[in-house]
């Protein structure tokens, strides 16, 4: 418990909440991604794999290194939690906390996603956001966040005592089992915080809380990637549809999303190369 000493307010107040704010990682020194050779190879490029992901379900989808995916609205709005792991090493995966830390609480074109340690990488980079407009609104919300971590079976049992099993994170966790092969038991731990792609979210002003909001989203945007490495991606298509209303629930209305993979000719991309795992030595001061 606090005490009430440690919660008057003190003579120089005003002074101490002036002092202006420092950005914890600058990033002009990132390794920036050349999003024009990314656009020409792209326009060479030609699809080689569609994944629809039902209402409230998940699924798996491969995106070899030098490919590009696109994430689409198809039928109504409809927000989805995406995970990436490495297709060769399931343990590196999408770090959705360093990435907030490099590129803020929302991601658009130029921005990586990027994996976890002691891997650090770019896995993949946004190449075209079709949502780029909606900025920041007057509520501080925004979309495709890397704040919320996903809706999950536990914290609803928490708030409301029930079972619910179409979360994002069961969802999630039966797309792994199910592309990987392995039971239940040994896919819920690789599943991770997510991108929300197409979700609109911020914090309240006055306590702090995390939001969401009407995604923006219709059929016809996107979201589309450029894999830095060899990429296995899971996408839920959440419960909560456009998450105008609820979280998660059978009652909110969901509409599938759509993968596709697209592959350009060796040629066009001959002057880049998948980036290298992150150069400290791991030596910990040792």
């Amino acid at each position: 418990m606090v005490s009430q000493a440690m919660t008057m307010r003190p003579d120089d107040a005003d002074a101490r909440r002036a002092v202006a704010p420092v950005i914890c990682y600058p990033t002009e020194t990132l390794p920036q991604p050349d999003l024009a050779l990314y656009r020409r190879a792209r326009a060479r490029a030609v699809k080689v794999e569609e994944v629809r992901v039902p209402p409230r379900e998940a699924a798996c989808f491969h995106a070899p290194a030098g490919s590009f995916f696109r994430i689409s609205s198809v039928e109504g709005p409809q927000v989805g939690d995406l995970n990436l792991f490495h297709a060769e090493n399931l343990s590196e995966r999408f770090y959705s906390g360093k990435t907030r830390a490099l590129h803020g609480t929302h991601l658009t074109t130029g921005d990586r996603m990027w994996s976890a340690f002691p891997w650090l990488r770019p896995m993949a980079t946004i190449v075209e956001d079709t949502l780029a407009w909606y900025g920041i609104d007057a509520f501080g919300g925004s979309v495709h966040d890397v704040i919320g971590t996903r809706c999950d079976p536990y914290t609803n049992a928490l708030l409301s005592g029930g079972q619910y099993h179409h979360c994002c994170h069961s969802n999630l966790t039966r797309a792994v089992a199910a592309h990987t092969g392995l039971a239940l038991e040994g896919a819920e731990p690789l599943v991770h915080d997510v991108l929300n792609v197409f979700m609109c979210t911020g914090f309240t002003r006055d306590t702090g809380q995390y939001f969401m909001k009407a995604s923006p989203v219709r059929p016809g945007d996107y979201l589309e990637f450029f894999a830095e490495i060899d990429l296995v991606g899971a996408l839920s298509a959440c419960p909560g549809g456009d998450c105008s209303t609820e979280h998660s629930s059978d009652s909110a209305r969901c509409y599938p999303l759509l993968v596709e993979v697209f592959t350009p000719p060796a040629d066009a991309l001959e002057s880049w190369s998948a980036p290298a795992p992150n150069g400290y030595d791991r030596s910990h001061g040792t």
